[in-house]
């Protein structure tokens, strides 16, 4: 590939010119109203100017717009910035001009192919003080930030000052550049940060997987749902403690899930099987489940639930959601009584990431392109092996060990993980 001056070296040559062109920055700011990238694009154009790089943002009607450019060296550089101060002038706008040496512009160029990365700031509510503290980190472990996007969607005043800390949500996205000097201690501190100032801070890599995922596997209890219903329906047979105890000890991997499992469901023999219904009646969806379900099935994704629960209340999810996919436990009830014992394959650990691959090589679906959720010890199977394993609401164990992690907002922030933004999601 050549060089900046040696593409220009072979230009001149050919025309005989010797100069070599200018390269300039050229950012103009002010209130933003229609027709000014126009403007000042024709102006440009009138010159025969080369657009390098561009980009624009506006915040509150403020709008900042920055273009690198390169002015043909036939062209009076001095009489192009006169005609585009004039034009911004009348615009009421300001704009400033920094030339760029051909050094840096291929300094800027060599950067193509090096290392990106996605990092995602999920808060009730975002502050100076959490940006600082995000930014500090990165920078100091050697990456810079490329460019700053909001995700969540504009609050109306009213919202802002009355914004509930239990249900609001916002989130902003960091692309960053470089390699960080040491990956281990920059997710460490990314994670000490996390628990220290109540946020989820979530660090991906930047590559083609990561908005175009196809599949997305559910763990079910304490999940897609706010309760563990084993527990709940121990409840009901007056074992819910002992087995209330178990699950905690199981979900932390303290315990075998398998083994565990089997001393859980024995406690349950002889209950009614109308108290499942029962129990199925008070169960609620986890905070954005239901959001989050239907926009993925919005825009195409397949959906399943790899639940070590039961089939009972897995298939009235589906029902409900329309999910693609169901695999969970089937628990035997005979002449209208729980026998204590469930039929068939358990769904444990092992058995989730045997299914995930199934599901996506029926499906024809990268593993890259999974993302898995799960809260327990025995969804960490699963959390590895998909392309974006995601601990939500986790067990610290599971927290430390899954790619990412959601404790503070709703299921649906997965959305944002994925590079969606609450616009994208209301179109």
């Amino acid at each position: 590939m050549l060089t900046y001056n040696e593409r220009h070296q072979l230009e001149a040559e050919k025309t005989g010119w010797n100069a070599v062109p200018e390269i300039l920055i050229i950012n103009v700011t002010g209130e933003d109203k229609p027709g000014i990238t126009n403007a000042i694009t024709s102006v440009l154009a009138s010159a025969g100017a080369s657009i390098l790089d561009i980009g624009q943002a506006v915040i509150h009607s403020s709008l900042s717009l920055g273009m690198l450019v390169e002015i043909d060296d036939k062209t009076d550089g001095e009489k192009l910035r006169d005609n585009i101060l004039q034009l911004t002038d009348s615009l009421l706008m300001s704009v400033r001009f920094q030339p760029i040496t051909p050094e840096s512009y291929q300094r800027w160029v060599d950067q193509q192919g090096k290392a990106r990365y996605i990092v995602t700031l999920l808060s009730r509510g975002i502050s100076a003080e959490q940006i600082s503290r995000v930014t500090a980190i990165t920078s100091n472990n050697g990456l810079n930030i490329d460019k700053i996007t909001r995700l969540s969607g504009r609050l109306p005043l009213d919202q802002i000052a009355n914004r509930n800390r239990e249900t609001g949500k916002a989130s902003v996205e960091f692309s960053v550049r470089g390699e960080p000097e040491d990956m281990a201690v920059l997710r460490r501190q990314l994670l000490e940060l996390s628990a220290e100032m109540d946020v989820d801070i979530a660090f991906q890599e930047d590559n083609i997987y990561r908005r175009n995922r196809r599949l997305v596997v559910f763990d079910m209890d304490s999940t897609l749902i706010d309760a563990e219903v084993i527990d709940e329906l121990a409840k009901e047979a007056g074992v819910g403690e002992q087995v209330a105890e178990i699950t905690e000890r199981a979900m932390r991997g303290e315990l075998d899930f398998s083994e565990s499992f089997a001393e859980r469901v024995a406690l349950l023999e002889g209950l009614q099987e109308s108290v499942l219904d029962r129990v199925a009646q008070r169960i609620n969806m986890t905070e954005g489940a239901e959001h989050l379900i239907t926009t993925l099935h919005r825009l195409g994704y397949k959906t399943a639930i790899l639940s070590g629960g039961f089939n009972y209340f897995a298939h009235r999810i589906q029902a409900n959601l329309n999910i693609d996919y169901v695999y969970a436990n089937e628990l035997e009830v005979v002449d209208g009584k729980v026998t204590g014992r469930v039929t068939g394959q358990v769904v444990d650990g092992k058995r989730k990431a045997q299914l995930l691959r199934e599901i996506a090589q029926a499906e024809r679906i990268a593993l890259e392109q999974v993302i898995a959720v799960g809260d327990g010890a025995n969804d960490l199977p699963m959390l590895s092996i998909a392309g974006l394993g995601i601990a939500f609401r986790a067990k610290p164990l599971v927290k430390a060990s899954a790619k990412q992690s959601i404790s503070t907002l709703g299921l649906d922030a997965i959305l944002y993980l994925m590079g969606f933004s609450d616009r994208d999601m209301n179109h």
